[in-house]
Protein backbone atom coordinates (compact mmCIF):
# COMPACT_ATOMS: atom_id res chain seq x y z
CA UNK A 1 0.00 0.00 0.00
CA UNK A 2 1.53 3.55 -0.57
CA UNK A 3 2.41 5.34 2.38
CA UNK A 4 -0.07 8.31 1.60
CA UNK A 5 -2.93 5.63 1.73
CA UNK A 6 -2.48 3.95 4.53
CA UNK A 7 -1.64 7.32 6.06
CA UNK A 8 -5.21 8.35 5.52
CA UNK A 9 -6.64 5.14 6.36
CA UNK A 10 -5.23 5.49 9.97
CA UNK A 11 -5.97 9.22 9.96
CA UNK A 12 -9.84 8.10 9.35
CA UNK A 13 -9.55 5.41 11.89
CA UNK A 14 -8.76 7.77 14.44
CA UNK A 15 -11.25 10.35 13.33
CA UNK A 16 -14.03 7.14 13.71
CA UNK A 17 -12.21 6.32 17.14
CA UNK A 18 -12.62 10.15 18.26
CA UNK A 19 -16.57 10.78 17.88
CA UNK A 20 -16.93 7.72 18.94
CA UNK A 21 -15.78 9.23 22.17
CA UNK A 22 -18.11 11.82 21.36
CA UNK A 23 -15.88 14.13 19.33
CA UNK A 24 -17.31 15.81 16.18
CA UNK A 25 -15.73 17.99 13.07
CA UNK A 26 -17.65 20.39 12.10
CA UNK A 27 -18.72 23.93 13.17
CA UNK A 28 -21.95 24.04 15.30
CA UNK A 29 -20.69 20.62 17.94
CA UNK A 30 -17.08 21.62 18.18
CA UNK A 31 -17.02 20.79 22.04
CA UNK A 32 -15.15 18.11 23.73
CA UNK A 33 -17.36 15.85 25.97
CA UNK A 34 -17.69 16.99 29.43
CA UNK A 35 -16.70 14.01 31.08
CA UNK A 36 -12.74 14.13 29.49
CA UNK A 37 -10.49 16.38 32.07
CA UNK A 38 -8.18 18.91 30.68
CA UNK A 39 -5.27 17.31 29.80
CA UNK A 40 -6.99 14.36 27.80
CA UNK A 41 -9.37 16.82 26.44
CA UNK A 42 -6.58 18.92 25.01
CA UNK A 43 -4.75 15.85 23.55
CA UNK A 44 -7.87 14.77 22.12
CA UNK A 45 -8.21 17.78 19.95
CA UNK A 46 -4.57 17.57 19.00
CA UNK A 47 -5.12 13.91 17.82
CA UNK A 48 -8.21 15.65 15.94
CA UNK A 49 -6.21 18.91 13.98
CA UNK A 50 -3.30 17.35 13.38
CA UNK A 51 -5.36 14.02 11.96
CA UNK A 52 -7.12 16.35 9.58
CA UNK A 53 -4.10 18.57 8.55
CA UNK A 54 -1.90 14.95 7.77
CA UNK A 55 -5.50 14.37 5.80
CA UNK A 56 -5.84 17.94 4.41
CA UNK A 57 -1.78 18.34 3.34
CA UNK A 58 -0.12 14.95 2.80
CA UNK A 59 -1.57 13.52 0.11
CA UNK A 60 0.65 12.63 -2.15
CA UNK A 61 3.52 9.50 -2.49
CA UNK A 62 6.57 10.78 -0.49
CA UNK A 63 4.94 13.01 1.83
CA UNK A 64 4.40 16.08 -0.16
CA UNK A 65 3.58 18.72 1.75
CA UNK A 66 1.00 21.21 0.54
CA UNK A 67 1.30 24.55 1.60
CA UNK A 68 -1.95 25.54 2.00
CA UNK A 69 -5.47 24.07 1.96
CA UNK A 70 -9.25 25.40 1.86
CA UNK A 71 -11.62 23.25 4.16
CA UNK A 72 -14.75 25.56 2.28
CA UNK A 73 -13.24 24.97 -1.25
CA UNK A 74 -11.43 21.77 -0.30
CA UNK A 75 -8.69 23.26 -2.46
CA UNK A 76 -4.94 21.76 -1.85
CA UNK A 77 -2.31 24.52 -3.34
CA UNK A 78 0.18 23.01 -5.72
CA UNK A 79 2.84 25.13 -3.86
CA UNK A 80 4.59 22.71 -1.45
CA UNK A 81 5.82 23.87 2.16
CA UNK A 82 9.46 24.64 2.66
CA UNK A 83 11.14 22.32 4.90
CA UNK A 84 10.28 24.77 8.16
CA UNK A 85 6.67 24.50 7.22
CA UNK A 86 7.29 20.62 6.87
CA UNK A 87 8.69 20.25 10.54
CA UNK A 88 6.08 21.82 11.87
CA UNK A 89 4.13 18.39 11.39
CA UNK A 90 6.74 16.57 13.00
CA UNK A 91 6.94 18.95 15.71
CA UNK A 92 2.92 18.09 15.85
CA UNK A 93 3.57 14.43 15.86
CA UNK A 94 6.50 14.52 18.27
CA UNK A 95 4.18 16.53 20.71
CA UNK A 96 1.15 14.27 20.18
CA UNK A 97 3.51 11.53 21.16
CA UNK A 98 5.05 12.97 23.63
CA UNK A 99 2.00 13.75 25.75
CA UNK A 100 0.64 10.09 24.80
CA UNK A 101 3.38 8.70 26.66
CA UNK A 102 2.55 10.90 29.81
CA UNK A 103 -0.98 9.85 29.80
CA UNK A 104 0.45 6.25 29.91
CA UNK A 105 2.64 7.23 33.26
CA UNK A 106 -1.00 8.76 34.91
CA UNK A 107 -2.93 5.30 34.20
CA UNK A 108 -4.44 6.47 30.85
CA UNK A 109 -3.58 3.73 29.29
CA UNK A 110 -6.56 3.39 26.42
CA UNK A 111 -5.11 6.75 24.79
CA UNK A 112 -1.70 5.72 24.15
CA UNK A 113 -2.66 2.08 23.22
CA UNK A 114 -5.21 3.49 20.89
CA UNK A 115 -2.13 6.22 19.14
CA UNK A 116 1.41 6.08 20.22
CA UNK A 117 2.06 3.67 17.64
CA UNK A 118 0.36 5.00 14.95
CA UNK A 119 1.63 8.18 15.65
CA UNK A 120 5.40 7.01 15.49
CA UNK A 121 4.63 5.35 12.44
CA UNK A 122 3.65 8.84 10.76
CA UNK A 123 6.52 9.90 12.38
CA UNK A 124 9.30 7.44 10.77
CA UNK A 125 6.85 8.49 7.46
CA UNK A 126 7.58 11.85 7.41
CA UNK A 127 11.39 11.53 8.37
CA UNK A 128 11.67 9.56 5.24
CA UNK A 129 9.74 12.23 3.18
CA UNK A 130 11.98 14.78 4.44
CA UNK A 131 14.48 13.04 2.85
CA UNK A 132 13.26 14.86 -0.27
CA UNK A 133 15.06 18.08 1.32
CA UNK A 134 18.14 16.82 1.57
CA UNK A 135 21.46 17.75 -0.68
CA UNK A 136 25.26 17.54 -0.67
CA UNK A 137 27.54 20.56 -0.72
CA UNK A 138 31.14 21.49 0.00
CA UNK A 139 31.50 24.16 2.77
CA UNK A 140 34.53 26.63 3.41
CA UNK A 141 33.79 27.29 7.05
CA UNK A 142 35.87 29.05 9.70
CA UNK A 143 37.91 25.96 10.44
CA UNK A 144 37.58 23.27 7.32
CA UNK A 145 36.80 22.77 4.19
CA UNK A 146 34.04 19.47 4.26
CA UNK A 147 31.01 18.45 2.48
CA UNK A 148 28.08 18.04 4.25
CA UNK A 149 24.42 16.74 3.80
CA UNK A 150 21.96 19.01 4.83
CA UNK A 151 18.35 19.88 4.53
CA UNK A 152 17.49 22.65 1.84
CA UNK A 153 14.82 25.42 2.29
CA UNK A 154 12.83 23.42 -1.39
CA UNK A 155 11.58 20.49 -1.77
CA UNK A 156 13.76 18.41 -4.53
CA UNK A 157 11.68 15.74 -7.28
CA UNK A 158 14.18 12.95 -5.94
CA UNK A 159 15.17 12.51 -2.29
CA UNK A 160 18.91 13.66 -1.73
CA UNK A 161 18.89 15.89 -4.72
CA UNK A 162 18.06 19.19 -3.02
CA UNK A 163 19.95 22.41 -4.06
CA UNK A 164 21.86 23.08 -0.58
CA UNK A 165 24.64 25.36 -1.72
CA UNK A 166 24.94 28.92 -0.53
CA UNK A 167 21.79 30.53 0.50
CA UNK A 168 19.49 27.33 -0.76
CA UNK A 169 19.85 26.19 3.03
CA UNK A 170 19.53 28.07 6.16
CA UNK A 171 21.21 27.18 9.82
CA UNK A 172 17.58 27.88 11.78
CA UNK A 173 15.89 25.28 9.27
CA UNK A 174 18.42 22.43 10.44
CA UNK A 175 17.92 23.56 14.30
CA UNK A 176 14.63 23.24 14.30
CA UNK A 177 15.28 19.80 12.96
CA UNK A 178 17.83 18.91 15.48
CA UNK A 179 14.93 19.56 17.91
CA UNK A 180 12.30 17.40 16.49
CA UNK A 181 14.75 14.55 16.11
CA UNK A 182 16.43 14.77 19.66
CA UNK A 183 12.73 14.70 20.88
CA UNK A 184 11.80 12.20 18.39
CA UNK A 185 14.69 9.41 19.93
CA UNK A 186 13.73 10.97 23.54
CA UNK A 187 10.35 9.25 22.65
CA UNK A 188 11.29 6.48 20.43
CA UNK A 189 15.29 5.51 21.16
CA UNK A 190 15.71 5.04 17.50
CA UNK A 191 19.50 5.87 18.06
CA UNK A 192 19.15 6.78 13.99
CA UNK A 193 17.13 9.65 15.16
CA UNK A 194 20.58 11.02 17.70
CA UNK A 195 22.75 10.20 14.66
CA UNK A 196 21.10 12.68 12.56
CA UNK A 197 20.44 15.23 15.28
CA UNK A 198 24.67 14.95 16.28
CA UNK A 199 25.67 15.22 12.60
CA UNK A 200 23.03 18.35 12.21
CA UNK A 201 24.54 19.72 15.47
CA UNK A 202 28.13 19.23 13.97
CA UNK A 203 27.09 21.25 10.83
CA UNK A 204 25.27 23.97 12.72
CA UNK A 205 28.13 24.56 15.14
CA UNK A 206 30.82 24.50 12.14
CA UNK A 207 28.93 28.19 11.31
CA UNK A 208 29.95 29.58 14.81
CA UNK A 209 31.80 32.59 14.40
CA UNK A 210 34.89 31.34 16.02
CA UNK A 211 37.63 34.05 13.86
CA UNK A 212 39.29 36.14 16.71
CA UNK A 213 38.61 40.18 17.37
CA UNK A 214 41.90 42.50 18.37
CA UNK A 215 41.69 41.02 22.32
CA UNK A 216 41.69 37.40 20.94
CA UNK A 217 38.32 37.03 21.75
CA UNK A 218 35.35 35.00 19.68
CA UNK A 219 33.37 37.02 17.56
CA UNK A 220 30.69 34.84 18.07
CA UNK A 221 27.13 34.09 16.75
CA UNK A 222 25.80 31.90 13.79
CA UNK A 223 25.02 33.69 10.57
CA UNK A 224 21.47 33.11 9.35
CA UNK A 225 23.36 30.57 6.75
CA UNK A 226 26.75 29.60 5.20
CA UNK A 227 25.33 32.12 2.62
CA UNK A 228 24.91 34.79 4.88
CA UNK A 229 26.14 37.56 6.98
CA UNK A 230 23.52 39.32 9.28
CA UNK A 231 23.46 36.79 12.72
CA UNK A 232 19.76 36.17 13.98
CA UNK A 233 18.08 35.39 16.60
CA UNK A 234 16.52 32.27 14.90
CA UNK A 235 19.86 31.48 13.63
CA UNK A 236 21.00 31.45 17.29
CA UNK A 237 18.40 30.75 20.01
CA UNK A 238 16.80 28.02 18.85
CA UNK A 239 20.12 26.00 19.66
CA UNK A 240 20.47 26.34 23.00
CA UNK A 241 17.76 23.82 24.16
CA UNK A 242 19.00 20.91 22.10
CA UNK A 243 22.57 21.59 23.12
CA UNK A 244 21.35 21.30 26.96
CA UNK A 245 19.68 17.94 26.11
CA UNK A 246 22.40 16.59 24.28
CA UNK A 247 24.62 17.53 27.41
CA UNK A 248 22.48 15.86 29.67
CA UNK A 249 21.98 12.38 27.17
CA UNK A 250 26.10 12.14 27.38
CA UNK A 251 26.27 13.32 31.23
CA UNK A 252 27.39 10.47 32.32
CA UNK A 253 29.61 9.03 29.92
CA UNK A 254 33.01 9.20 28.31
CA UNK A 255 32.05 9.91 24.70
CA UNK A 256 34.65 12.83 23.48
CA UNK A 257 34.06 14.98 20.05
CA UNK A 258 36.65 17.07 18.16
CA UNK A 259 36.57 20.60 19.12
CA UNK A 260 37.86 23.16 16.21
CA UNK A 261 38.66 26.50 16.87
CA UNK A 262 41.46 29.37 16.38
CA UNK A 263 44.33 29.95 18.78
CA UNK A 264 43.85 32.82 20.42
CA UNK A 265 47.41 33.65 20.87
CA UNK A 266 47.69 34.45 17.25
CA UNK A 267 44.01 34.62 16.10
CA UNK A 268 44.88 32.90 13.24
CA UNK A 269 46.33 29.19 13.70
CA UNK A 270 43.66 26.59 13.34
CA UNK A 271 43.44 23.75 16.59
CA UNK A 272 41.65 20.79 17.18
CA UNK A 273 41.35 18.70 20.22
CA UNK A 274 39.31 16.09 21.90
CA UNK A 275 36.63 17.09 24.51
CA UNK A 276 33.72 15.30 26.74
CA UNK A 277 30.81 15.59 24.32
CA UNK A 278 29.07 16.70 27.66
CA UNK A 279 31.45 19.49 28.33
CA UNK A 280 31.31 20.15 24.27
CA UNK A 281 27.41 20.34 24.10
CA UNK A 282 26.83 22.89 27.38
CA UNK A 283 29.71 24.91 26.92
CA UNK A 284 28.18 25.69 23.50
CA UNK A 285 24.92 26.25 24.49
CA UNK A 286 25.86 29.08 27.33
CA UNK A 287 28.29 30.34 24.58
CA UNK A 288 25.50 30.74 21.81
CA UNK A 289 22.85 32.13 25.13
CA UNK A 290 25.04 34.63 26.08
CA UNK A 291 25.84 35.89 22.64
CA UNK A 292 22.36 36.53 22.14
CA UNK A 293 22.06 37.89 25.25
CA UNK A 294 24.60 40.62 24.58
CA UNK A 295 23.51 41.30 21.24
CA UNK A 296 20.16 41.01 21.06
CA UNK A 297 18.45 42.20 24.16
CA UNK A 298 16.47 45.34 23.96
CA UNK A 299 16.18 47.94 26.53
CA UNK A 300 12.24 47.03 26.86
CA UNK A 301 13.71 43.13 27.66
CA UNK A 302 12.80 41.10 24.26
CA UNK A 303 14.61 40.57 21.75
CA UNK A 304 15.43 41.80 18.84
CA UNK A 305 15.46 39.72 15.21
CA UNK A 306 19.25 40.28 14.13
CA UNK A 307 22.72 41.54 14.22
CA UNK A 308 23.33 43.31 10.59
CA UNK A 309 25.33 45.83 9.28
CA UNK A 310 27.79 43.42 8.74
CA UNK A 311 31.42 43.99 7.55
CA UNK A 312 32.33 41.73 4.77
CA UNK A 313 28.90 42.65 2.96
CA UNK A 314 28.90 39.19 1.95
CA UNK A 315 30.55 35.82 2.16
CA UNK A 316 34.92 36.38 1.95
CA UNK A 317 37.05 33.70 2.62
CA UNK A 318 40.74 34.49 3.74
CA UNK A 319 44.18 32.40 3.56
CA UNK A 320 45.82 31.23 6.43
CA UNK A 321 49.02 29.05 5.83
CA UNK A 322 48.21 28.28 2.54
CA UNK A 323 44.84 27.09 3.42
CA UNK A 324 41.42 28.83 2.60
CA UNK A 325 39.19 29.56 5.32
CA UNK A 326 35.58 32.03 5.98
CA UNK A 327 36.71 35.44 6.93
CA UNK A 328 35.07 36.49 10.27
CA UNK A 329 32.37 39.09 10.19
CA UNK A 330 31.97 41.96 11.99
CA UNK A 331 28.30 42.78 12.46
CA UNK A 332 26.88 46.44 13.95
CA UNK A 333 23.74 47.20 14.43
CA UNK A 334 20.73 45.76 16.16
CA UNK A 335 17.66 45.45 13.65
CA UNK A 336 14.31 44.39 14.73
CA UNK A 337 10.93 43.58 15.08
CA UNK A 338 10.91 41.61 17.54
CA UNK A 339 9.31 38.59 17.34
CA UNK A 340 7.50 36.08 19.65
CA UNK A 341 9.53 32.95 18.66
CA UNK A 342 13.14 34.93 19.37
CA UNK A 343 11.62 35.23 23.00
CA UNK A 344 10.73 32.36 23.43
CA UNK A 345 13.79 29.91 22.27
CA UNK A 346 15.30 32.26 24.77
CA UNK A 347 13.08 31.43 27.57
CA UNK A 348 13.20 27.46 26.82
CA UNK A 349 17.16 27.77 26.73
CA UNK A 350 16.91 29.73 29.93
CA UNK A 351 14.59 27.37 31.99
CA UNK A 352 16.96 24.39 30.33
CA UNK A 353 20.52 26.36 31.11
CA UNK A 354 19.47 26.87 34.67
CA UNK A 355 17.94 22.95 35.08
CA UNK A 356 21.66 21.84 33.76
CA UNK A 357 23.46 24.29 36.06
CA UNK A 358 21.43 25.75 38.71
CA UNK A 359 22.90 28.73 37.47
CA UNK A 360 20.27 31.44 39.11
CA UNK A 361 21.33 33.81 36.92
CA UNK A 362 19.26 31.54 34.47
CA UNK A 363 16.47 32.01 36.18
CA UNK A 364 16.38 35.51 36.81
CA UNK A 365 16.54 36.01 33.13
CA UNK A 366 14.01 33.96 32.42
CA UNK A 367 11.69 35.66 35.04
CA UNK A 368 12.54 38.83 33.61
CA UNK A 369 11.99 38.06 29.90
CA UNK A 370 8.72 35.94 30.38
CA UNK A 371 7.08 39.16 32.25
CA UNK A 372 8.50 41.47 29.40
CA UNK A 373 7.35 39.35 26.48
CA UNK A 374 3.93 39.07 28.04
CA UNK A 375 3.59 42.81 28.56
CA UNK A 376 4.76 43.22 24.88
CA UNK A 377 3.87 40.49 22.87
CA UNK A 378 -0.39 40.21 24.29
CA UNK A 379 -2.73 43.05 24.00
CA UNK A 380 -5.72 42.51 26.81
CA UNK A 381 -8.86 42.84 24.73
CA UNK A 382 -8.14 43.88 21.41
CA UNK A 383 -10.08 41.62 19.41
CA UNK A 384 -12.26 39.77 22.09
CA UNK A 385 -13.23 40.70 25.61
CA UNK A 386 -11.59 38.27 27.90
CA UNK A 387 -9.26 37.43 25.36
CA UNK A 388 -5.06 38.24 24.66
CA UNK A 389 -4.43 39.59 21.54
CA UNK A 390 -1.35 37.96 19.73
CA UNK A 391 0.08 39.75 15.90
CA UNK A 392 -0.52 36.84 13.82
CA UNK A 393 0.49 38.57 10.71
CA UNK A 394 2.79 36.60 8.26
CA UNK A 395 3.85 33.67 10.16
CA UNK A 396 3.37 34.46 13.54
CA UNK A 397 1.16 31.75 14.31
CA UNK A 398 3.94 29.12 14.53
CA UNK A 399 5.64 31.77 15.89
CA UNK A 400 3.52 32.37 19.16
CA UNK A 401 3.50 28.38 19.81
CA UNK A 402 7.20 29.16 20.27
CA UNK A 403 6.47 31.53 22.46
CA UNK A 404 3.98 29.54 24.91
CA UNK A 405 6.02 26.51 24.97
CA UNK A 406 8.82 28.86 26.34
CA UNK A 407 6.37 29.80 29.04
CA UNK A 408 5.59 26.03 29.31
CA UNK A 409 9.12 25.12 29.88
CA UNK A 410 9.87 27.85 32.43
CA UNK A 411 6.37 27.03 34.21
CA UNK A 412 8.40 24.22 36.98
CA UNK A 413 10.57 27.37 38.30
CA UNK A 414 8.66 30.16 37.76
CA UNK A 415 4.70 29.76 38.46
CA UNK A 416 3.19 32.67 37.25
CA UNK A 417 3.78 32.39 33.85
CA UNK A 418 0.75 29.74 34.38
CA UNK A 419 -1.33 33.10 33.55
CA UNK A 420 0.47 33.96 30.03
CA UNK A 421 0.29 30.06 29.24
CA UNK A 422 -3.69 30.11 30.29
CA UNK A 423 -4.56 32.82 27.15
CA UNK A 424 -3.25 30.30 25.02
CA UNK A 425 -5.42 27.71 25.89
CA UNK A 426 -8.34 30.41 25.81
CA UNK A 427 -8.19 31.27 22.37
CA UNK A 428 -7.29 27.40 21.31
CA UNK A 429 -10.62 26.50 22.71
CA UNK A 430 -12.17 29.87 21.47
CA UNK A 431 -11.68 29.07 17.99
CA UNK A 432 -12.29 25.61 18.46
CA UNK A 433 -15.81 25.62 19.74
CA UNK A 434 -16.89 28.81 17.83
CA UNK A 435 -15.04 28.29 14.62
CA UNK A 436 -13.70 24.57 13.51
CA UNK A 437 -14.88 23.61 10.29
CA UNK A 438 -14.34 20.20 8.84
CA UNK A 439 -11.73 19.35 11.90
CA UNK A 440 -9.25 22.53 10.47
CA UNK A 441 -9.01 26.12 12.47
CA UNK A 442 -9.04 29.37 10.65
CA UNK A 443 -5.73 31.43 11.00
CA UNK A 444 -7.63 33.77 13.29
CA UNK A 445 -9.05 31.62 16.38
CA UNK A 446 -10.63 34.95 17.70
CA UNK A 447 -12.27 36.04 14.77
CA UNK A 448 -12.85 32.99 12.69
CA UNK A 449 -13.46 32.72 8.75
CA UNK A 450 -13.33 35.20 6.37
CA UNK A 451 -17.13 35.26 4.44
CA UNK A 452 -15.65 34.70 1.24
CA UNK A 453 -15.21 31.02 1.19
CA UNK A 454 -12.53 31.32 -1.69
CA UNK A 455 -10.21 33.78 0.84
CA UNK A 456 -10.06 30.65 3.77
CA UNK A 457 -6.62 29.25 2.28
CA UNK A 458 -5.16 27.96 5.45
CA UNK A 459 -1.27 27.38 6.11
CA UNK A 460 -0.55 23.73 7.05
CA UNK A 461 1.86 24.92 9.29
CA UNK A 462 -0.98 27.09 11.17
CA UNK A 463 -2.77 23.49 11.70
CA UNK A 464 -0.19 22.00 13.28
CA UNK A 465 1.38 24.40 15.21
CA UNK A 466 -2.68 24.44 16.68
CA UNK A 467 -2.45 20.43 17.09
CA UNK A 468 1.38 21.16 19.00
CA UNK A 469 0.12 23.44 21.54
CA UNK A 470 -2.59 21.66 22.53
CA UNK A 471 -0.66 18.88 22.83
CA UNK A 472 1.69 20.85 24.19
CA UNK A 473 -0.98 22.39 26.81
CA UNK A 474 -1.77 18.28 27.12
CA UNK A 475 1.79 17.40 28.77
CA UNK A 476 1.53 20.88 30.64
CA UNK A 477 -1.79 20.15 32.60
CA UNK A 478 -0.37 16.71 33.91
CA UNK A 479 3.08 18.00 35.02
CA UNK A 480 2.01 20.81 36.84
Amino acid sequence: MKLYTSMIVACMLALMWITACGTTTNQSQGNQPAKNNLSEQNLLRAIELADNALSAHFTREGMAMARYYNPYTDVRSKETGSVWMYTAAIEAVNAILHALQLQQEHGNSKLYQAHFDRYADVLNQLYQGADYYLGTFELVSYTQTKAWSVYGVHRAANKGEAKVAGIENVYDDQMWLVRELLEAYKLTNNKAYLEKAEYLTEYVLDGWDCTRDANGEERGGITWGPGYVSKHSCSNGPMVSPLVWLHELYKEKDDEITHRYIDAADGKTRKTSQVKKSDYYLQFAQKIYDWQKKHLLRADGVYDDMMGGCSPRNPQTETVDGVTYRQGIVCRDRVGPAFTYNSGTMLSGAADLYRATGDQQYRKDSEKLSDASFAYFAKAGEDLPGHYTYDIGGFRNWFNGVLMRGYVDLYPTVKKVDDYIHTFQQNLDYGYENFLYKGILPTNLLKGWKDDQNENQTEGMFSFTFAAEYAVLSRYELEK
